[in-house]
């Protein structure tokens, strides 16, 4: 469990508060203490305070109204019953994902199913009308010829975007020392070619993104699941137990809002992760791709900033929050820059100019932030309005997470229920959703499924009355 001493005191206060409406004690519309009063009442500072509220604002649980004050905006939800922490860990696992995952991707591309399935961002929310503006200015000013003038690691204004900006969130970035990759997929695939051999054992989060377990296959490395809460994430005790009795040649983790379980470990856990592997030597490969879609008042750190030895290689994209058709992603890699450089020359030579230059002069021209703003308020009211319809439509015992950043659900299903026979009826309903079957290469998350809230509407709730009409059938043995 998260540690209450090292949970920051406006989370608390705000925390406490939540609580409050949630049991009615400020109904919807009922204006709460105003910055001054809650101040006095609770004995804390007016920016604590202020910082407590603005957080409520982005949960959706408050509204501020000019010369008025703070009210209540939701109704008092039914609290969220969580997924089972699997503490048990399991032995080195050869990775071998079947062609369900590639399944998954191809039903995300059929227009008439209800998409739940592939973790992808709302097209509605992206920039897209802006970004394709400035690739007309790109093409007035002549630069659709410099695509050849480009170094291996990808063009430097972006690299210096790139870098101001992981200043923000903690982390001493030189230009020079990033690549740009295709995506972070790419940059996590170049990080384990640079510290691994084939046959080699990495140490994974257990549930993770299939993608990750698809990256190890690919390079014939075999896989140590490490328990991982879903709210607080990878079991730091755990891992070091197994640091200790197994050749762990490298950690792949996202330790900020997590695929598929949206766990965030603490700060003050990133910092002592880095430091447990740097006493073993062991390089960290961090997947920061959800890091800058948070719903709290504050942007989490990445473990990158607390390194000191050059073992954490830092890898993310802008694919989730500016566009997923670019795929751009970028990878500081620390001591393995020369490693990660010349894979990537091997590789493919440079990425495409034209969408780096495209992201580089959005960045440039300001309005990210709040972009950024508005994504995150929409994505938090839509991972919420769906965990509420989740409660209200499936059978009584389902369990969901409590994401506080990202647009993904992790479920666990009442009954022992196969995920991936739910996954073949859901598809003759016209639903995609992601099995649990994905999330390890041992298939412990069976009765597990992931559930996309990106693009959550009126008609998804239908669609999601319909699912969990599939889900009471099977639980009832009728197919």
């Amino acid at each position: 469990m998260r540690d209450p001493r090292k949970v920051p005191l406006y989370e608390k206060f705000a925390q406490d508060l939540e609580d409050q409406v949630r049991a009615g004690t400020f109904p919807v519309g009922a204006r709460i203490p105003s910055i001054r009063e809650a101040s006095v009442q609770q004995e804390i500072s007016f920016s604590t305070v202020l910082q407590a509220y603005r957080l409520l604002e982005n949960r959706g649980v408050i509204e501020a109204r000019p010369q008025s004050g703070y009210y209540v905006k939701l109704q008092p939800r039914k609290p969220v019953p969580e997924p089972d922490f699997q503490r048990h860990q399991g032995d080195p696992a050869k990775v071998s994902i079947d062609e369900v995952s590639l399944q998954l991707i191809h039903d995300n591309l059929k227009l008439n199913y209800a998409q739940f399935g592939a973790a992808s961002p709302n097209p509605d929310l992206l920039p897209t009308v802006k970004l394709n503006r400035i690739l007309a200015e790109l093409a007035r000013d002549g630069k659709l010829s410099h695509d050849m003038g480009v170094a291996v690691q990808g063009n430097e204004a972006l690299r210096i975007q790139v870098a101001q900006r992981a200043f923000s969130y903690g982390c001493e970035l030189a230009p020079a020392e990033l690549v740009v990759t295709a995506g972070c997929t790419e940059a996590m695939n170049l990080c384990l070619q640079a510290v691994c051999q084939p046959g080699d054992l990495v140490a994974i989060e257990s549930p993770t993104y299939f993608g990750i377990l698809l990256a190890l296959e690919a390079q014939h490395l075999r896989a140590l699941e490490i328990p991982s809460h879903p709210r607080t994430g990878m079991s730091l005790e755990a891992l070091a137990f197994a640091l200790e009795n197994h050749p762990i040649k490298a950690v792949l983790a996202v330790p900020n809002f997590s695929n598929p379980t949206g766990s965030l470990i603490s700060d003050p856990d990133k910092e002592e992760l880095v430091n447990l592997l740097a006493r073993h030597g062991v390089p960290l490969i961090e997947n920061d791709i959800n890091g800058e879609l948070y719903f709290g008042e504050r942007r989490p750190r990445a473990a990158k900033s607390y390194d000191r030895d050059g073992l954490v290689l830092l890898c993310s994209s802008f694919s989730k929050d500016i566009s997923a058709g670019f795929r751009i992603g970028w990878v500081s890699p620390g001591k393995f820059y020369r490693e990660v450089q010349s894979r990537k020359w091997a590789l493919n030579m440079r990425t495409s100019i034209l969408p780096q230059m495209a992201i580089s002069r959005f960045l440039e021209n300001g309005g990210y932030d709040q972009h950024l703003r508005k994504i995150r308020r929409a994505y938090g009211e839509k991972v919420s309005a769906m965990s509420q319809a989740i409660l209200a439509h499936f059978p009584e015992g389902t369990r969901i997470t409590e994401p506080g950043g990202g647009f993904v659900l992790w479920l666990q299903l009442p009954g022992k229920l196969d995920s991936l026979l739910l996954y073949q009826e859901a598809l003759k309903a016209f639903i995609a959703i992601a099995p649990g079957y994905l999330f390890s290469p041992t298939h412990k998350f069976d009765d597990y499924i992931r559930l996309n809230a990106a693009c959550w509407s009126e008609k998804s709730e239908q669609d999601l009355i319909r699912l969990g009409m599939v889900v009471k059938r099977l639980l009832s043995g009728k197919r």
